[in-house]
């Protein structure tokens, strides 16, 4: 399962711009949950796999651990060079990391796990770990307690097709893992401010299956977006609105 999904080839390919525009930053807390459950500071290594444009790089930086990032769509490694000037960056996919086994002492899937949630992908993670070493795993979940994140959720569902999801909660299947100790996990609420255009019709223009869709499709998407923030009124001639998530970040340490 060396292949990139379709959804994920096409539609980031297509979107890279508006994945960096559309889709948050990680909350506060993520720089403790990095130092503390990861372990990660000067001294140590850190690979970001499945690194998309580097919206998470910047924070495996700031622990001053060597970083290397990892990614196969060029048109997102494109962003993440340029975003991250100094970072290690090589194209690759979770299943062909290209670095030397116990070479890390973390890895790091941000947004990107259930894209390669396979036994395959997790043989390969844990040959590049150190002894010892952290599989992180997190996610920025859409918050759809909120009435109106509800209703964006309907407009997407009809695209879906399959598609891997955190949603789906498939990837879970997976732990407990060879080779690994139990998936322990945090939760963080952050939300995206900004204008509507940017954190609600850009981030959702950048979901893989809606970005790979054909132009006039997605135009009506867009559209269908618009309606929505017009005819909501915590959102409706707004300068700046708020997008809520939670944050999930999952951890688990590579036995012997």
């Amino acid at each position: 399962m060396s292949s990139i999904h379709r959804s994920a080839a096409d539609g980031f390919a297509a979107e890279a711009a508006s994945y960096v525009r559309g889709r948050p930053d990680y909350p506060a807390e993520v720089a403790d949950w990095l130092a503390g459950d990861l372990g990660l500071g000067k001294g140590k290594t850190a690979l970001d796999l499945g690194a998309g444009t580097g919206k998470f790089t910047t924070y495996l930086v700031r622990t001053g651990a060597a970083v290397v990032a990892v990614e196969p769509v060029a048109a997102m490694l494109d962003q993440l060079v340029e975003r991250n000037p100094g970072v290690e960056a090589k194209a690759g996919t979770a299943t062909a990391i290209p670095l030397a086994d116990g070479s890390v002492d973390a890895v790091l899937c941000a947004q990107s796990f259930h894209w390669f949630a396979n036994g395959d992908a997790l043989d390969e993670m844990r040959r590049v770990l150190k002894p010892g070493g952290m599989l992180g795993l997190i996610w920025n979940v859409r918050d759809e307690r909120v009435g109106w994140v509800a209703e964006l959720t309907g407009i997407m569902a009809p695209y879906e097709n399959g598609t891997p999801r955190f949603y789906s909660g498939e990837w879970r299947r997976l732990f407990p893992a060879d080779g690994f100790g139990p998936l322990q996990e945090r939760h963080f609420h952050h939300g995206h401010t900004g204008p509507a255009e940017q954190v609600i019709v850009d981030r959702t223009l950048s979901v893989s299956f809606i970005a790979a869709l054909p132009p006039e499709e997605k135009a009506r998407v867009g559209d269908r977006l618009r309606s929505l923030i017009a005819g909501t009124q915590e959102l409706a001639g707004k300068d700046e609105v708020t997008f809520p998530y939670e944050t999930a970040a999952y951890f688990c340490r590579k036995l012997g």
